[in-house]
């Protein structure tokens, strides 16, 4: 059985309602009953009244819709399972007691629901309220015509959208009766999945092979029409819209080039954020190359199946009202808050800003200089292309295993650069220059951790090129490093080796220090800190999340530092 995060599986579907209203000013429960209302029931006086409901699992329906613009109160079953008649009376009784101008049920096309909410009806009306029923089926995944009629899924929240906007215009329910039947009408919606989903505990409802995907399912587990092999999610769209659209499918909905539509793109539960985002994109595009306007889409979970993964999409044919009924303002906190206006794949895009004045390019890109600095880089790149396994094996143990990928990547970017033009011999421009070059080529939080101690160490540079300055550069570039990395000496990364050597390169602001003496003190300090991050814990970095008794190997990122002065040295 899979695991569910509830507190009793008996409890789940009142707890979810109970979770819901305690966050939710705008609602209120009724008391002894599983049944939510607006909080200010007062403002139903002479106005329609609109209530809804059905099995919970399919949060944030019913419940996420109840507000000033749509529903006037839901009633909730238990996890899949109908209201019972009792709760949904006392809910037509509590919005009647409140002095609505008529109530509308609106339901979605199960047995269960017509009977209970159809009973309630009946008995409502014995008593003498104004009471009708709407009965919303949207699915459009049988070809063939089948005595229960089509299933309410996804749609429905649209139908208590453009009712909801209707009474609070202070529609009569004659007239709110009437659109709603209408907008139902042109309207059709079909759901795909990767997985099943699971009732809180019991096991899942189907099983779906590792490479499937089902289409065509409801919204309470119930398998599709058909099975088939994953497909990338443009082609899954492409198929769910030629399905739902194809003139030899009975429950089939008939758009024409030149149509305006309503879509929504609905999470059935489990897919992912980014999945769903990529569903969206793909089906605007597919609706457009079809010569269909789109003139608004939601996106989001607005009906569901518990965590199935999977998505629906509704259509609905709109004309200029109904546009302005969707559009229209609603508190109900499952309704997204967004700019009114269509969806399209051709957005003007905001130009691009212009660049910052451009740095002097030093000019001494010739003579013994520079071709002292291309050796030294070449040796620097030649080392770090040499060591891409070791630093790769090093990294596996507490990173993502590419630290010797990055590393190589700035070495082939840095002897692209060198074919492409002569490193300036400057220093301060040089670092800048190597500073550009890794920001842009490196990748990973190793380039932009070289990218600000070169930037930095570039700007101490400026304008000087006396042993000191060097010591001075090392250390505003460490700074830099710890005040945006986060890391301090004794981590367990890159900068353990760094601060090695520039303890070392200090002596440089002695007077008549010994350059090629201190360098080498520094590059030995530099291995010998690279090798102790073999005994510390790391407290940076992404090693960091992982337990201390594992990584028995020195860090890969200091390793590759002290190598990288060594090289220079040499």
């Amino acid at each position: 059985v899979p695991k569910k995060l509830v507190t009793t599986v008996s409890g789940c579907a009142d707890d979810a309602l109970a979770g819901l209203v305690a966050c939710n000013p705008g609602l209120r429960p009724l008391q002894g009953h599983r049944v939510v209302l607006r909080s200010d029931l007062a403002a139903i006086r002479g106005r329609v009244a609109l209530l809804s409901g059905g099995g919970s699992g399919h949060e944030p329906a019913h419940a996420g819709y109840v507000g000033k613009g749509m529903l006037t109160g839901v009633v909730a079953g238990a996890v899949f399972a109908s209201p019972s008649v009792g709760s949904i009376l006392a809910a037509i009784r509590a919005v009647t007691q409140a002095g609505a101008a008529g109530v509308l049920l609106i339901v979605k096309n199960y047995t269960g629901d017509r009977l209970n909410f159809g009973m309630a009806l009946e008995r409502a009306r014995a008593e003498g309220a104004d009471v009708r029923m709407v009965v919303v089926g949207d699915d459009c995944a049988f070809t063939r015509p089948g005595k229960a009629g089509r299933r309410g899924i996804c749609g429905t929240v649209l139908i208590h959208k453009v009712a909801g906007a209707l009474a609070e215009a202070g529609a009569s329910l004659d007239e709110i009766e009437k659109k709603v039947m209408a907008a139902a009408k042109v309207m059709g919606t079909l759901g795909l999945s990767l997985s099943p989903c699971s009732i809180p505990g019991s096991k899942p409802s189907f099983q779906l092979a590792e490479d499937e995907m089902e289409l065509g399912l409801g919204i309470h587990g119930e398998a599709g029409v058909r099975r088939m092999k994953v497909l990338p999610a443009d082609k899954a769209v492409e198929t769910m819209l030629k399905h739902m659209t194809d003139p030899s499918n009975a429950s089939h909905l008939s758009l024409t080039p030149g149509s305006s539509v309503v879509l929504v793109v609905n999470n059935l539960g489990g897919l992912s954020c980014l999945e769903l985002g990529i569903v969206a994109g793909a089906a605007v595009r597919c609706l457009e190359n079809r010569g269909i306007c789109i003139a608004r889409a939601l996106v989001g979970s607005f009906m569901t199946a518990l965590e199935m993964a999977g998505v629906s999409l509704t259509l609905m044919l709109v004309d200029e009202e109904l546009v302005k009924l969707i559009d229209a303002k609603t508190t109900a906190m499952a309704w997204p808050n967004m700019l009114a206006g269509p969806a399209t794949t051709r957005r003007e895009e905001v130009p691009a800003p212009a660049e910052g004045p451009r740095k002097p390019r030093d000019e001494t890109g010739i003579g013994p200089g520079a071709a002292r600095v291309q050796r030294v880089l070449e040796r620097v790149c030649s080392t770090l292309l040499d060591m891409q396994d070791k630093l790769n094996e090093l990294d596996r143990g507490a990173g993502d295993g590419d630290c010797g990928h990055t590393h190589a990547r700035a070495a082939q970017a840095i002897q692209e650069w060198m074919r492409s033009r002569p490193p300036p011999a400057a220093p301060a421009q040089l670092l800048s220059a190597l500073a550009d070059v890794l920001l842009e080529q490196m990748g990973g939080s190793s380039g932009v951790l070289y990218g600000l101690f070169l930037t930095a160490a570039a700007r101490s540079l400026h304008g000087r090129s006396d042993s000191p300055a060097w010591a001075d550069a090392m250390d505003a570039g460490i700074e830099a490093m710890q005040r945006y990395g986060g890391a301090a000496p004794g981590d367990r990364t890159m900068l353990d080796s760094l601060f090695a050597a520039a303890q070392a390169l200090r002596s440089l602001r002695s007077p008549g220090a010994n350059l090629l003496q201190v360098l080498e003190a520094a590059v030995q300090s530099a291995e010998a800190a690279a090798e102790a991050t073999r005994h510390m814990e790391a407290g940076a970095g992404r090693a960091s999340y992982i337990r201390s008794s594992r990584l028995e190997q020195p860090d890969p990122g200091a390793v590759a530092v002290a190598a990288v002065l060594r090289a220079v040295l040499e």
